[in-house]
């Protein structure tokens, strides 16, 4: 683990360094007055302690708000933000939500990342009348639920588009998906994967495994033994990277290819797996590229230096946290800070559908749907050895179950 650690830091500093230390950052309201008046309070469930850490999206939140906070604030009020590890169990996730809902009266949820609070806490929320505005939805119950709105495609859409791509690029006809048997997560996630093969004449296995205590080697045996033209790991970073040092034992990257869904999109990654896996790995991506030369990716990460911390992540799920903030912040910032209740905020959120973003492959939108899942695009890069090159434009994700949110969207004029 240290050694990963200090790989996360040297990579987190590589790209830090394509800002400059002039950069200015912009933010809320970016008149550079600290705001002092009543604390709106906002609050993030995130998984941080257990198998791994699921906390970078309410890190970039967090320093997100910091800098709105040192820029006037909400037209003068500060935002509380409070941020709540469920350490993996449901319960505790529960217990944690049920205090910010109750306690803390939060009036939004911003930039939460769980494997297992969305099942735990979405009747508490719809009851409550709260919105989620999640930076990284992960099990199913994240994408199904009116009042939580993930900002990223999810770990279904991304290890589809992984599959879409190996059959596009390498006829890859035969598949096997390794995910974390994990309830609305593991079966879920694979489950696009067959739901799309089943009308492209392509064929898919699942192997779920306790995320735990799987046994890598045994793991990957046992999906080789399948004889699939490509094994897709549907993991978190934590359990991606022994599963390719594995196969890289048994040297299966020179017959099967090996590919994963934006979990595995990490600057840390390429460096971590090594030589071998260089233009051998491919990964979907659920925003813009983390070293895209763009005026917003390089305000991500000059806010990062800025108002986060050294230690925080410079990855993907950080950019949903930037991205589930800034939009949090500017439509508090439409609304009287006077009135600004659970109510009327849930009612603004409601009304977004035109919200840009050069992070996202096209404009992001809420409405009124019984779920959300309005990031529904995606692209690919591949290892390089010491980075990543991006190797296909934005396209939609052909998943069967998008229907019932395709449908939201031509309702909304969205989708032509």
């Amino acid at each position: 683990m240290n050694k990963m650690f200090l790989i996360a830091s040297v990579m987190a500093a590589g790209i830090s360094t394509q800002v400059m230390a002039a950069e200015k950052v912009s933010c809320g309201l970016n008149n550079g007055k600290k705001a002092t008046g009543q604390p709106i309070p906002l609050g993030a469930v995130v998984g941080k302690t257990g198998p791994d850490d699921f906390s970078s999206s309410a890190q970039a939140a967090s320093a997100y708000f910091k800098c709105v906070n040192e820029n006037g604030g909400i037209n003068g009020r500060p935002v509380e933000y409070t941020v709540v590890d469920d350490q993996w169990n449901p319960e505790i996730a529960a217990q944690l939500a049920s205090k910010l809902v109750q306690d803390k009266k939060v009036v939004a949820m911003v930039g939460s990342t769980s494997f297992v609070e969305c099942g735990a806490n979405a009747k508490l929320y719809e009851q409550a009348g709260l919105m989620v505005i999640a930076g990284v939805g992960v099990p199913r119950e994240c994408f199904q639920s009116k009042n939580y709105v993930p900002m990223n495609t999810g770990p279904r859409l991304a290890t589809t588009m992984a599959a879409i791509y190996a059959n596009k690029h390498y006829k890859a006809k035969k598949f096997v998906c390794i995910a974390p048997n994990i309830p609305g997560l593991g079966e879920w996630a694979c489950g696009g994967v067959r739901a799309w093969g089943s009308k492209e004449g392509v064929v898919s296995e699942t192997i779920l495994i306790d995320p735990g205590s799987a046994d890598a080697s045994s793991v990957i045996l046992q999906a080789s033994s399948k004889n699939p033209d490509a094994i897709i790991l549907s993991l978190s970073k934590g359990l991606l990277i022994p599963m390719l040092a594995a196969a890289e034992q048994q040297n299966l990257g020179k017959k099967i290819k090996f590919l994963a869904p934006a979990s595995g999109y990490n600057v840390e990654v390429p460096k971590a797996i090594g030589p071998y896996w260089k233009d051998n790995f491919d990964v979907s991506l659920e925003f813009h590229p983390l070293d895209a030369n763009t005026v917003e990716n390089k305000n991500w990460l000059a806010l990062m230096n800025q108002y986060g911390n050294k230690k925080d992540q410079r990855d993907t799920f950080s950019q949903a946290g930037y991205l589930s903030a800034r939009l949090t912040t500017e439509t508090l910032l439409k609304l009287d800070p006077a009135k600004i209740s659970r109510a009327s905020v849930s009612e603004a959120l409601r009304k977004i559908v035109d919200f840009k973003s050069e992070m996202l492959c096209r404009p992001f939108y809420i409405g009124a749907g019984k779920r959300h899942n309005a990031n529904n695009f995606s692209r690919v890069a591949t290892s390089t050895g010491t980075g990543w090159a991006v190797r296909s434009e934005c396209s939609a994700v052909l998943d069967p179950e998008l229907a019932d949110v395709q449908l939201d969207e031509q309702q909304l004029n969205l989708r032509r």
